[in-house]
């Protein structure tokens, strides 16, 4: 394991007999908010409080809990005697975010929002892993003291959000006006967003929809899936635009509602997942060398202006590691 920040606390536990076939994420709440050795509360989350299960749950995920040399992710993981895991805490991240000098492809702005095309790579706003350089460290700096506040202090302005490898649009509000507005919207689905996607293989009909509900996978905790119980409604519209060679093809997809991974879950779903999708196309290595992120781009976005009306529509084309992805399958 690489050294952590300097301020950060580390704690090594080890699993006794008694401690077999615990949870990871329970054995490790009840072992740190316990009573140390000496008698005093392990306080060791930066703020002067006990490890909760959720932190640490939250913590494991985050990849900071390892064993040996290997990184655990799974908070599900039984635990065996004699196993030792290390837990990092990060050092807890400042009250508000602060401005970063990062470069913004702004396609569109007034004094009510923003409208960014955000390159794949950037997250959108901080969190445990990723505590600064985010879209909303660049927004602060751009924007000083003139976004919404009512995403909170660690999302100001933040509407709706992109994956970190997802490029694209992404509007942002700079007033409480705006960003109410824009929520209403979202929440009634009443936006135009499209996605181009390059995905393996051609799906059929080449026009359709696909609906499933999306939850957490029981087996694997860091990812989606289409469940038969709980979930949350999700439907995407997609259309084949062309096949790229006999390995893939080119789509456009459509939102009805807006889940967590939707087109990417939906696709993998039907056997046909977006190409350089790490979490749900694993074991397909794409053609060309170095492309490490999924082939997925929100490429329109258009809704009606918050304050005043007024329609606004943008387009925003593929970025050029897509469009080199594409030139190589189509070379095959």
């Amino acid at each position: 394991m690489t050294d952590p920040h300097p301020s950060a606390a580390v704690h090594r536990v080890a699993a006794e007999p008694a401690d077999a076939g615990e949870r990871l994420d329970r054995f490790l709440a009840r072992r740190l908010g316990d009573i140390s050795p000496g008698n005093a509360p392990l306080r060791s989350d930066g703020l002067g409080a006990p490890l909760s299960r959720a932190r640490l749950k939250a913590l494991i995920e985050a990849g900071h809990v390892v064993k040996g040399a290997a990184t655990l992710r799974d908070p599900s993981h039984r635990v065996k005697p004699g196993e030792c895991f290390e837990v990092v805490v990060p050092p807890p991240l400042p009250a508000t975010p602060q401005g970063q000098e990062i470069p913004l492809k702004i396609v569109y702005e007034d004094p009510h929002l923003v409208v960014v095309d955000k390159p794949a790579g950037l997250v959108v706003h901080p969190a445990p892993g990723n505590p600064d350089g985010t879209l909303v460290n660049a927004l602060i700096a751009h924007c000083g003291d003139g976004l919404s506040g009512i995403g909170g202090v660690r999302r100001p302005g933040i509407v709706h959000r992109l994956d970190k490898d997802t490029s694209g649009l992404l509007v942002a509000a700079k007033s409480d006006q705006a960003h109410q507005g824009l929520a209403a919207l979202f929440a009634r689905h009443d936006i135009d967003r499209a996605y181009r996607a390059v995905v393996w293989g051609t799906l059929r009909p080449l026009v359709g929809t696909i609906s499933g509900a999306i939850g957490r996978d029981v087996r694997h905790r860091q990812r989606m899936a289409v469940v038969s119980q709980g979930g949350r409604h999700a439907v995407t519209h997609y259309k084949v635009l062309r096949a790229l060679g006999e390995r893939a093809s080119l789509l456009e997809c459509t939102l009805e509602t807006g889940r967590t991974h939707q087109i990417r879950v939906h696709l993998a779903h039907r056997g046909h997942p977006v190409v350089g999708d790490p979490v749900y196309a694993r074991g397909r290595k794409p053609p060309v060398e170095g492309f490490a992120r999924q082939a997925l781009h929100a490429c329109r976005l258009g809704f009606r202006h918050p304050v005043g009306g007024k329609i606004l529509s943008f387009d925003s084309d593929l970025p050029d590691d897509m469009q080199r992805l594409i030139s190589a399958f189509e070379a095959r």
